[in-house]
């Protein structure tokens, strides 16, 4: 049997599908030990905090191993996959290795020795080294005695006879462990990262253990104490137990992890104020029913959310210093001359919200177009990280859940976001007399730091009166 050099085994990486992601799950293989790939077929499908996303493999050969099982949650830079380029014959099958959290996906060869901090590390995408596992890191070591100090004088030393043995040098502090993102926070915040008491797995630090560190009062210097005897070790608390049998416990990660940090983020971020109006949209419901049968909207989809987002954009239009952003670290508010225009979108995976681009040049037409390949490819789940990215202004329909009204959140990075409520007939004064009307609720949330009420009021009653009057999409275009 002809044995395989390492050299003709390429290791396929986990790359950064996004901008400055440091893990990824693997949620499907598409291949297995034994099979033949070829140069850009896709071998995996992996979720990260913005979007799923399939790869494709950069070599032509035969799938050696796969380094991770489904499920699994691999650092960016970390090989998840084996390819004999070799061209010869296909090696056995070769399972994943078990999808264990402490579970190394290779061991190091014993000639191996580990490098010390700063010894010329490979560099990887997002910038923060090569690591053997994707989970397992080394624990934390306290200074150890010398290796040439004899147990007897060591012993002696504690029990007090005999003079101590010349100081001898003391290893070097270990770095603390903590990703790029938290130690960019810590640099950020002015933290020292050895003074941060870390709580996440392995010791790593993690944002809120930095945040902790922030608000925590600092106190006084305490004195060293005479040296004492080492006391016994207290026995690790016994493990919290949950009832499964009526419990359910999901774990939080990929998307849903994201929009959570995300929210919070922006709650406590961007003063929020939320302005709400009802409307009659008996015209605009007729007008979506006649734009049904106009033979330009054929094979498009068509229905109130289309107007809603006309209406928006033609606010915007009118009123362009609600399109915007800011800019803290130069203090500025930033105006934007184009509207990327976010739709919220519940997902099986979560809440995402892609946009489309430069919607306030597209035509009706084109934007149902838009609209329709929005939400089509939100609910297949293929929405990629650039279409979530670079959102102005957003639309959240909670009216499609039979919901009145609500106080949206923003978007991350945006200046508004408009809810729109569920349209329903209600008794309504129309012409002196009460009618039943359609009629919904519409709100608006809007950064107060760069949003005053009267712009805000006026964003919000110009959507209202093109959906009660929607002839002044002609008139106000």
């Amino acid at each position: 049997m002809t044995t395989m050099t390492d050299t003709s085994v390429r290791e396929f990486k986990m790359p950064d599908v996004g901008e400055g992601l440091t893990e990824a799950e693997i949620l499907k293989w598409y291949v297995q030990p034994g099979d033949t790939v070829t140069d850009g077929q896709v071998v995996c499908e992996v979720e990260t905090a913005k979007a799923a996303v399939e790869l494709p493999i950069p070599y032509d050969g035969v799938v050696r191993a796969l380094h991770f099982p489904e499920g699994t949650t691999v650092d960016v830079g970390t090989s998840i996959i084996a390819v004999d380029v070799s061209g010869g014959a296909a090696p056995a099958a070769e399972a994943p290795a078990p999808a264990a959290p402490e579970q190394a996906p290779e061991a190091p060869r014993a000639s191996e020795e580990p490098k010390p901090e700063g010894s010329g590390r490979q560099p990887v995408l997002v910038g923060y080294g090569v690591a053997t596992s994707s989970t397992r890191r080394r624990p934390r070591k306290t200074a150890p005695a010398a290796p040439d100090r004899p147990a007897a004088a060591v012993q002696a030393e504690l029990n007090g006879h005999g003079p101590a043995p010349a100081a001898e040098p003391v290893a070097p502090a270990q770095r603390p462990l903590a990703k790029p993102p938290v130690r960019k926070l810590a640099k950020d915040l002015g933290v020292d990262l050895a003074t941060v008491t870390p709580t996440g797995p392995d010791g790593i630090i993690t944002r809120e253990d930095v945040h902790a560190a922030v608000a925590r009062p600092k106190a006084p210097e305490p004195e060293v104490p005479a040296p004492a005897a080492v006391p016994a070790a207290v026995p690790a608390p016994a493990p919290v137990t949950y009832d499964t049998a009526r419990e359910t416990r999901v774990p939080v990660k990929g998307v849903r992890k994201a929009t959570a940090a995300a929210m919070v983020g922006s709650a406590f971020t961007a003063p929020h104020v939320t302005e709400f109006v009802t409307v009659d949209v008996t015209r605009t419901m007729r007008l979506v029913e006649e734009l049904k049968q106009d033979k330009e909207f054929a094979g498009l989809r068509v229905n109130p959310l289309l107007l809603i987002a006309k209406a928006l954009l033609v606010a915007v239009r009118r009123n362009p210093d609600i399109n915007a952003s800011w800019d803290e670290a130069a203090q500025e508010i930033v105006v934007k001359h184009y509207v990327n225009l976010g739709i919220a979108a519940a997902t099986p995976r979560g809440l995402i919200v892609p946009n489309i681009k430069d919607a306030h040049a597209k035509t009706l037409p084109q934007l149902a177009e838009s609209l329709g390949e929005l939400v089509s490819t939100a609910r297949e789940g293929k929405t990629s990280p650039a279409a979530m990215q670079g959102g102005t202004v957003t639309i959240t329909n909670v009216g499609v859940f039979g919901v009145d009204t609500g106080t949206p959140i923003l978007n991350p990075g945006e200046s508004a976001i408009l809810a729109v409520g569920a349209i329903k007939p209600q008794p309504w004064v129309h012409k002196g007399k009460v009618k039943p009307r359609q009629v919904t609720t519409l709100a608006l949330s809007f950064d107060h730091r760069l949003v005053d009420g009267e712009l805000g009021s006026k964003v919000l009653a110009d959507v209202a009166a093109i959906l009660e009057q929607p002839k002044r999409l002609i008139t106000w275009a």
